[in-house]
């Protein structure tokens, strides 16, 4: 399946990064690279630094060493905003969804960074003055669009916090694909999930992969899941790589075995 997709050169790369929380050594001297449209996988036991890793990515912390550089271009003193207007966007392992608000409505809030006129324009309901009215038309047409592609029509107006929590994790995906990113992180997208949910959500990865062209940086805890969907995988143990290559690569590291297993085989 891998072999299928169509992965092009690099697009990102990071550089010997680093990050510390007072004397606390989150990430040591970390680097690797994300190539175009392809689905990227980071993987290690609790505590080894993979949700760090994704903050620094998308400017939520910044290392006191290392840069990350994104199409030739160094972020690493970028602020999240700023990364996501370079075309990077994040789903997050907690869900932050709008609970009281509609399917809908949290998806278009992902299409914050694209709406240009201000809310005097928003305020102006006329003929002559129907700019804001004919912006937000076009971006509801772009939400109902992702809104078909997950297959969430039948909740569009329904509260999200009364939906089943795998439901609740495809609107954060489609909220994120509401900014047209063209690198996505996802933080544990299946975390809480069954099986049924899992299988779900993978196909939906490997869809927006393969139909956006969204190159991809997962992280995600059933190996199975990495195994099937992902075309490289690096690996961190407490803030640590120690591996880095194909699935069938790490799955057969000795150290990578060690890590999961807390044996040596």
């Amino acid at each position: 399946m891998s072999g299928e997709r169509r992965i092009g050169e690099v697009v990102l790369e990071v550089r010997n990064i680093s990050l510390r929380f007072g004397g606390v050594k989150a990430l040591t001297d970390i680097s690797f690279d994300v190539r175009e449209h392809e689905v990227r996988a980071i993987i290690g036991p609790n505590g080894a630094g993979k949700s760090s890793m994704l903050n620094c990515i998308n400017g939520v912390y910044a290392p006191q060493e290392g840069q990350i550089h994104f199409r030739g271009q160094a972020f690493s003193a970028m602020n999240s905003r700023q990364v996501a207007e370079l075309g990077v966007a994040r789903t997050f392992q907690n869900l932050a969804l709008f609970k009281g608000m509609s399917v809908l409505d949290n998806i278009m809030s992902g299409r914050n960074l694209r709406m240009h006129t201000n809310l005097f324009q928003q305020a102006l309901r006329n003929p002559w003055f129907g700019a804001a009215e004919r912006e937000e038309t076009e971006h509801r047409e772009f939400v109902e669009k992702i809104i078909d592609f997950l297959e969430i029509q039948a909740w569009r107006k329904t509260p999200v916090g009364r939906l089943p929590y795998g439901l609740q994790k495809r609107v954060d995906l489609g909220r994120a694909l509401a900014m047209e990113p063209q690198m996505l992180l996802l933080d544990e997208p299946m975390a809480g999930m069954n099986v049924e949910e899992k299988q779900d959500m993978s196909r939906f990865i490997l869809d927006v992969n393969d139909e956006y062209g969204t190159t991809i940086i997962l992280i995600e805890h059933d190996m199975g899941v990495v195994m099937d969907i992902s075309d490289r995988v690096v690996v961190l143990d407490y803030g640590k790589k120690i591996g880095d290559g194909t699935p069938q690569e790490v799955r057969s590291s000795p150290e990578v075995i060690s890590a999961y297993l807390g044996a040596s085989h």
